[in-house]
């Protein structure tokens, strides 16, 4: 399937392993974003086109500092991150969204993926989006849920560009995901917050797609990213 006229899709994931469901516990606090409600970790990679003619062939970057943009990212933009690397194979949900957005296969493409954890407790809600609506500056964002416990809340929204209000509102529930072209549209995700007496947390991935010829990946993407003033 590809994006619908509004620049987004829902797809269903194929199930996630044991492992990366398990590895959610072992993540670092992210210092720079969530104010101690977000755990995070990061890598990066290459897709090429497998010889199969549908799928993709994942080559894992050397690892990074994250850095983004402040015209995209003005609270976590201009400024490395430095985050731990995923530690477990993300790369049969990766493909699901790769295929299902049916990626140019005569480029490479680079991916940015995000692992993280959301926790609320009573009187704490997680921030999903503190830099509020936005785009990532890519060409396509992939948001996957794995799973919600004991929360409420974290609905996701997304916006035309200038609209006084989203288009579209819904919760990504597990083993879900939402596609966008991320360049038409924006979004950001309303606060979880827990659901009864006892903390929760939402687990999620997100993949940020960009043609590799784009230059996303490596010191000269950095440098730009680091001096960017635009808030």
């Amino acid at each position: 399937m590809a994006l619908d006229t509004d620049g987004f899709a829902l797809i269903d994931l194929p199930p996630t392993s044991a492992e990366v469901l398990a590895s959610y516990e072992d993540l670092p606090v992210d210092a720079y974003m969530g104010h101690g409600t977000r755990y995070k970790k990061f890598s990066q990679y290459r897709l090429s086109a497998a010889r199969d003619g549908a799928g993709w062939d994942f080559e894992r970057l050397p690892h990074r500092d994250y850095t983004a943009y402040r015209k995209f990212n003005p609270v976590g933009g201009g400024k490395r991150r430095t985050y731990l690397p995923v530690a477990v194979d993300f790369t049969p949900l990766i493909d699901a969204g790769a295929r299902s957005l049916g990626l140019d296969r005569s480029e490479d493409w680079q991916i940015n993926l995000h692992q993280n954890r959301t926790c609320a407790a009573p009187g704490r809600p997680g921030p999903l989006t503190p830099e509020g609506v936005h785009h990532d500056g890519h060409e396509f964002v992939m948001i996957g849920v794995l799973r919600r416990e004991r929360i409420a809340g974290g609905e996701t929204r997304l916006w035309r560009p200038d609209a006084p209000q989203p288009f579209w509102t819904g919760v990504i529930g597990p083993d879900q995901a939402v596609l966008l072209d991320d360049r038409a549209i924006a979004h950001d995700v309303t606060d979880v917050v827990a659901a009864g007496d006892e903390p929760g947390h939402r687990d999620i991935f997100i993949v940020a797609f960009s043609r590799w010829s784009e230059k996303w990946y490596g010191d000269e993407h950095d440098a730009a990213a680091l001096t960017d003033s635009e808030s």
